[in-house]
């Protein structure tokens, strides 16, 4: 009886330290932010602000440049998701249905890709930019983002077409369809899940990224969110109410877009983990 209550306890409570060290972070971030000045700089801390303030966010969103940044971020996250999605669409559906020549040293590849950290390869994107004259330019970031999350998206999306049983595939086909119609009809919308879990996925990625575009951008027209960020400290000095909003300001999107897809984005980690 005690061996069964301790091996009920010990997950739980290793559940809640985590979950509190994960969480406390990012609540103090938002506290932080609504928080008065005096309060943030106080020697005893505020746990649970009072006087709540908006004024930290409405500094952020004046500093210069700001909605050109956030412009810059969404135009070059959405758009390497999308591309992504769309190549990984048509590659996963000729992995897991064809059979050719090369098919799974080509998964291998796609795996080192995975596994290889691009910041090695951060001088190489430079001069190849560069040489492009494209240096300041949204295009290279949604590129070098797209092929960032590419590998990805297709071993994840491979798993759920290769668990679509060929046999609905063949009955569409059977009943007239061709074999694009087959795949938009049958098998897309079985592949829900998976889109959600990889569009997460990618979107934190390109959202997130950093060596890039302090290398890629130097103009301030051309930069994204996360080199703001690194920028605004500087820029604000010791006012930790501003940073703290300013971090805020750039962790909704990603929180937003969790909260909707993060059931879907979970089964669809593990789905696409196991099957195929």
């Amino acid at each position: 009886m005690k061996r069964s209550i301790f091996g009920r306890f010990w997950p739980n409570a290793t559940a809640v330290v985590l979950f509190i060290g994960f969480v406390f972070p990012v609540y103090w971030m938002f506290a932080t932010a609504f928080k008065p000045t005096g309060d943030i700089i106080s020697d005893n801390p505020v746990w649970f602000p009072t006087d709540v303030t908006f004024g930290h966010f409405k500094k952020a969103i004046a500093a210069d440049h700001f909605w050109t940044l956030v412009r810059n971020s969404l135009t070059v996250t959405i758009l390497s998701v999308l591309l992504s999605l769309v190549i990984a669409l048509f590659a996963s559906f000729a992995l897991a249905r064809m059979r050719f020549k090369g098919r799974r040293g080509f998964l291998i590849v796609f795996m080192i890709a995975q596994m290889a950290p691009w910041e090695v390869m951060v001088i190489a994107i430079y001069m190849l930019v560069r040489d492009n004259d494209m240096l300041d330019s949204l295009i290279p970031l949604t590129v070098f983002y797209m092929m960032m999350v590419l590998p990805f998206t297709i071993l994840t999306l491979r798993g759920y077409v290769a668990a679509v049983p060929k046999e609905l595939e063949e009955s569409a086909m059977v009943d007239g369809c061709t074999r694009p119609q087959a795949f938009v009809k049958v098998i897309f919308p079985l592949l829900a899940p998976g889109l959600m879990a990889t569009s997460l996925f990618g979107f934190i990625t390109a959202w997130n990224e950093f060596p890039l575009v302090l290398i890629l951008n130097k103009s301030v027209e051309s930069q994204t969110l996360p080199l703001w960020i690194s920028q605004f400290r500087t820029a604000f000095g010791d006012d930790w109410g501003a940073t703290m909003a300013a971090s805020s300001l750039f962790a909704v999107p990603i929180l937003i877009l969790f909260v909707f897809l993060q059931r879907k984005a979970v089964s669809g980690l593990t789905a696409g983990a196991v099957k195929g």
